[in-house]
Order: structure tokens, then C-alpha cells, then sequence
């Protein structure tokens, strides 16, 4: 390692001295020095255009809202309607349709047995979409959905397949898909990150920072988590005693000693943290504007759900999606906790719903009536699905099954009103068109505007991608 990035005690304070003293004379002489007005020229323009300097080819999305379902939602019992589970319901799964696949340590001393949902499904709209009973939100909006009925990922437990998903490895070190974009495309925004995560629901499975971690790239490209409670986003309210105006002037300072150094190493964790404070600045004004919904109407307040005034819920965080997609962020992440349903399904099912069904649907609809849906992308579904057989004799439970699962998306170039590929009549093999996660994040990059081949990032020695070097199609059968 280079040995600038070292120094002594002694060193580091000799070589700052005249920046603390500047700092300390720019604080006596007020105005002389720095501008009143907490309006501040920053090092860098702030809106970053991102590696690729544009897109490969003209884009349909302009952004992405990804409503991550964390643990593992049941394709069985939300969209993939399967009679046949009724008439073997407490019956031994067949061989032939068991087969070969590993299964959990969960369930692999157990028996396999049928397991049907407790819920009716029905069809709606034009399309004649089977959704859950659980959902009639959703139901209402099938015409602007495209399901995907045939996912298939890799790993079988929570960890690795949530890493898998958002950064297409199942081993952890990897940028995830909000990071990649940051690099390539930039911050269209210029007082808000160009990716923010938000997290809630009941965490039975944590949300670890590694699943929206910028990885090998610069750290300046990861995740901003929103907080749901206190400051939105830590450590954004002054110190006691310290004004914006003087926050402005000590990051002034500190970003001057930044930019030296950054001159004599080129340390790309320098130009990060350089960002991070003027980012953190800007925030302080555009985060509390961002965060008071009073501006919305009482209907649309009401099309959210009761939920929507109360931070840190999933109502409230699709509200906010919203408003940070209407200032440009480009990639929203809500992580919703609590879909691992290993027992007790049919409450758990019935709670998750309850919380996800109407904000989901309702943020379909404010989208379109805003004219936004058409250029932002919104990816519905979790990390897998679950078995068809139960896990336990009360046939209340469902052990993971990354074999194959179910998922939707709208808007964004995404073809409206229809189902892709399909599995069998026991929903526990794919009977037709298998989509990769790989394939899923190769078509998600093709509407941003991204050939996913070309997308590379030199790391260790290899030209490194999201979908790294195993075949990925484009999904053109789910394209506008």
C-alpha cells in the first residue's frame, strides 16, 4: 500500500495546522471569507454523469422502484394458481415430481407432503390474471403487471439468495444492482443519493448493509439507507451550537485538505468522502422537504392505506418512493421483512398482505396518473419461493424452493397484462420458458438503456459485470 496513506500522529497535525487556522480565521472574519448564504459552490458539479457518459442505446426506464418481498413469498399461495394441490392436499408428493433436487436441512429428514393453499384465488381483468384473495389491491391493477411465472435462482437458504438477487453472486464482496447503476449511469439528482434503501416489516430474516453495498466499486457508488425513525438519514441534524451556514464552512475546510490529498494519491476513497460531505450538506434542505407528504391530497393519502402518516411502515415507504423518484432518484429499494414461512403460514401470509397489498397497488396507480409509470420500472418479488410440500404435520408451513417462484414488474418498457412461463401442476418444477435471475438483471439493465455485455468494471484483473460471465438473455417476451 502506498505510504501516504500512513502517517503519525505528529505529521497529520503539523501538515493541518494552517487548515485548523484558516478554519478558526474564517469563523472570526465571517462573511470575508465564506459567502452568508447557505447556498455553497461545491468541488464538483453535482449532478454525476456516470461512467458510460449515457447509454448504450435509447432508454425505456429512466428509474427503478424495487419492492424487495425479503424471506421468501409463497408463489403458491399469491399468483400461481395450482387446483391440483387441493385433491392431493396431506398426500405424498410423487418422485417423479420431487426428483433429484436438494432440498433444505430444514426438511430434508422429513416427509413430503402435499401441501394446498388455505386461500382462494379468482381471475381478473382483461388479462385474466390469478391473484389471491389476500390481495384485491393488486387484483385491480393486473392489467398494468406482467408476471413472471417462471423465476429460477441458485442458492436455497435466505443469505446467499438475497445476495444473489441484488448483486447476481451468491457469495458477498459484490456491488449490488442500485450500485451499478450509480457508476454507470450517475446521480440524475442533485440533492438527493442516487440510490436509497429503505427497510421495515417484521425481520425475522435481517437486512444486512452488504445487500446495497457498492462492493468493489467505489464506496461513494453504495446504498443510503433512509432511517425509520429519528433523522431520516444519520447524523443529518447540526450539532447543538452549530448553525447550516457554519456546517458549510467546516466541510468547506475539511474538503479543501481533502482535495489536496486526493491530489497526492489519486485514492478514490478520498473523492468518496469528499462527496459524502457535500451530498450530507445539500440533504439537510432536501430530505425534511422530501419527507412532509402535506402537499399530498387527502386521496391519495387514502389510496396508500391507513399506514401511509406513519414513518417506517411500508405504506409510508412506498409514499416516499414516489416522491423520490419525482426528484430523479434512480434506484429505490424497499426492503419488506417477513415472508419466511417455514409455519404458521396462513397468519403470516395474511399479515405480510395486509401491510404490502394496497401501498403496492396504490403506488402502481399514482405512478400512471403522474405519467411516470411509462419511464420507471417497478420489480415486485423476493429472493425464491416455497415448496409445494409443508413443512411439519399441522400442513401450515412451506420450506424455501429456489427451483422455481414468481415475481412481477410494471411500467418502464415492461409489457402490461401478461404472464411469462409457467410450472408444473404441483408449482414445483418450471413446465416452460425458464427465466434466470441473471436473465431477469440482463433485461432490467436492456431497459435502462445498458447492454449488460458491454457493462464492465476492471476488478482484480477481470473485466467484471453484473451478470458476470455466464450466459444471460434478454427477457424480449416481457419487453413493450
Amino acid at each position: 500500500m502506498n505510504s501516504d496513506y500512513h502517517q503519525s500522529r505528529r505529521r497529520f497535525l503539523s501538515q493541518t495546522a494552517t487548515g485548523l487556522g484558516l478554519m478558526a480565521t474564517a469563523d472570526l472574519l465571517a462573511g470575508n471569507i465564506h459567502a452568508q448564504t447557505p447556498q455553497r459552490t461545491p468541488w464538483r458539479t453535482p449532478v454525476d454523469e456516470g461512467v458510460l457518459l449515457g447509454t448504450h442505446f435509447a432508454p425505456k426506464a429512466k428509474r427503478v422502484i424495487y419492492l424487495f418481498q425479503s424471506g421468501g413469498p409463497s408463489h403458491l399461495d399469491l399468483f400461481d394458481y395450482k387446483p391440483l394441490l387441493k385433491d392431493q392436499h396431506g398426500k405424498d408428493m410423487p418422485p417423479s415430481v420431487l426428483g433429484t433436487q436438494r432440498v433444505s436441512l430444514m426438511t430434508r429428514d422429513l416427509g413430503r407432503r402435499t401441501c394446498a393453499s388455505p386461500f382462494q384465488f379468482a381471475q381478473h381483468g382483461a388479462s385474466g390474471a390469478w391473484v389471491t384473495e389476500l390481495m384485491p389491491h393488486t387484483a385491480s391493477v393486473v392489467d398494468e403487471l406482467c408476471f413472471i411465472k417462471s423465476l429460477q435462482t441458485e442458492p436455497i437458504n435466505h443469505d446467499p439468495a438475497v445476495t444473489f438477487i441484488q448483486t447476481g453472486r451468491a457469495i458477498s464482496g459484490r456491488p449490488a444492482m442500485g450500485s451499478w447503476l450509480h457508476y454507470g449511469l450517475g446521480n440524475s439528482s442533485q440533492d438527493l443519493p442516487a440510490y436509497v434503501v429503505m427497510i421495515n416489516g417484521n425481520a425475522d430474516q435481517p437486512i444486512l448493509s452488504r445487500y446495497y453495498h457498492s462492493g468493489f466499486l467505489p464506496s461513494r457508488f453504495q446504498g443510503v439507507q433512509f432511517q425509520s425513525a429519528g433523522d431520516p438519514v444519520l447524523f443529518l441534524s447540526n450539532p447543538s451550537g452549530i448553525d447550516h451556514t457554519n456546517r458549510g464552512r467546516i466541510i468547506d475546510m475539511i474538503n479543501q485538505l481533502n482535495a489536496q490529498k486526493l491530489q497526492q494519491t489519486g485514492d478514490p476513497e478520498i473523492e468518496a468522502r469528499i462527496d459524502s460531505f457535500e451530498m450530507a450538506y445539500r440533504m439537510q434542505t432536501s430530505v425534511p422537504e422530501l419527507m412532509d407528504y402535506a402537499s399530498e391530497t387527502k386521496e391519495t393519502l387514502d389510496m396508500y392505506g391507513p399506514d401511509v402518516t406513519t414513518p417506517g411502515s411500508y405504506a409510508y415507504q412506498c409514499l416516499m418512493a414516489r416522491r423520490l423518484a419525482e426528484r430523479d432518484v434512480r434506484f429505490i429499494q424497499i426492503f419488506h421483512t417477513g415472508w419466511d414461512h417455514h409455519g404458521g403460514l396462513k397468519d403470516g401470509l395474511v399479515r405480510q398482505t395486509k401491510a404490502s397489498d394496497q401501498p403496492s397497488a396504490a403506488l402502481i396507480k399514482d405512478l400512471k396518473m403522474r405519467g411516470m409509470l411509462d419511464d420507471t420500472l417497478v420489480v415486485w418479488g423476493g429472493e425464491f419461493g416455497r415448496t409445494a410440500y409443508s413443512q411439519g404435520d399441522d400442513l401450515n408451513g412451506r420450506d424455501h424452493h429456489p427451483r422455481c417462484y414468481s415475481l412481477w414488474l410494471a411500467g418502464g418498457g415492461i409489457k402490461a397484462g401478461v404472464s411469462v412461463g409457467s410450472t408444473d401442476d404441483y408449482g414445483y418444477n418450471i413446465a416452460e420458458n425458464l427465466i434466470h435471475v441473471r436473465d431477469l438483471h440482463a433485461t432490467m439493465l436492456q431497459l435502462l438503456g445498458i447492454d449488460h455485455q458491454r457493462f464492465t468494471f476492471k476488478n482484480q484483473g477481470l473485466d467484471d459485470r453484473l451478470t458476470g460471465v455466464e450466459p444471460a438473455r434478454i427477457l424480449h417476451e416481457i419487453l413493450a
